[in-house]
């Protein structure tokens, strides 16, 4: 009997298989979010962003746009309320948020696998103090990512809460709207996180600079798709915090 049948019969066998699977797929997040800041950053992973045998710079625009255009879709479509409805069909509520994880990772590593460089240096800062301070903006980019995960809630944001529940037989508590810290000042402190950590770069290369745009303009179409669902599932409360509180660049102020 496979995985699915046995977690969706709601045995003991099947729930400790999906637990498991959860775990899976959340240890294959982190060792892919712990590779993506050494591939942005060329730092530590052993094939970056500016690294590998370099072809002919159409060749490697039209790959890497076909890598990113990948995790793109994947990311965006099984994020979606339709899908997760069709999705969830064929595979149990409690591993949906997991399998979405695990899709994404695989996404993610065969970028990472796949990318083609395009060593043309755009920009190089030379001041070794001053390329040190950008680096550390780029952690800072990457700690911004990781502490907004846990603001909000970490574990469920990944699927492990998901399946935890499922497995101690707890319902999962009904979504609640919170905007603590970050939230406060952006609507989307992950996603700004990204940004900042994508685009503080000491040398900065056509591969590096095609990476930060096309990520950055997937995000600003991510976010548009998200709060759509953000405003059904909280309605009135989303609508008046999108009026307070800005997207991306904390320049309103807080209520």
């Amino acid at each position: 009997m496979s995985t699915t049948a046995l977690a969706t019969q709601g045995s003991l066998t099947g729930r400790v298989i999906a637990f498991v699977y959860g775990l899976v797929a959340y240890l294959a997040f982190f060792v892919t979010i712990v590779y993506a800041v050494g591939f942005v950053s060329g730092l530590v992973a052993p094939k970056t962003i500016d690294t590998g045998t370099p072809e002919p710079m159409a060749q490697a625009v039209v790959i890497d746009l076909i890598l990113m255009s990948i995790f793109a879709i994947q990311h965006s479509v099984m994020a979606r309320k339709p899908f997760k409805r069709w999705w969830t069909q064929f595979v149990p509520p409690s591993v949906e948020r997991s399998t979405y994880v695990l899709y994404a990772s695989l996404a993610l590593m065969l970028l990472f696998w796949q990318w083609r460089p395009i060593p043309i240096v755009l920009w190089h800062i030379e001041q070794p103090q001053i390329a040190m301070a950008v680096i550390a903006l780029s952690f800072v980019g990457w700690l911004i990512v990781l502490t907004s995960t846990f603001l909000i809630n970490h574990f469920e944001l990944f699927g492990l809460h998901q399946v935890a529940n499922n497995l101690s037989g707890r319902a999962m508590p009904a979504p609640r709207f919170r905007a603590p810290l970050y939230y406060k000042f952006v609507r989307h402190p992950i996603y700004l996180g990204f940004i900042i950590a994508f685009w503080a770069a000491p040398t900065m290369t056509a591969g590096h600079l095609l990476f930060a745009a096309v990520t950055t303009a997937y995000i600003v179409v991510g976010i548009l798709l998200e709060e759509r669902d953000l405003v059904d599932l909280f309605g009135d409360d989303y609508r008046r915090y999108k009026e307070r509180v800005s997207m991306l660049v904390p320049w309103r102020k807080s209520a």
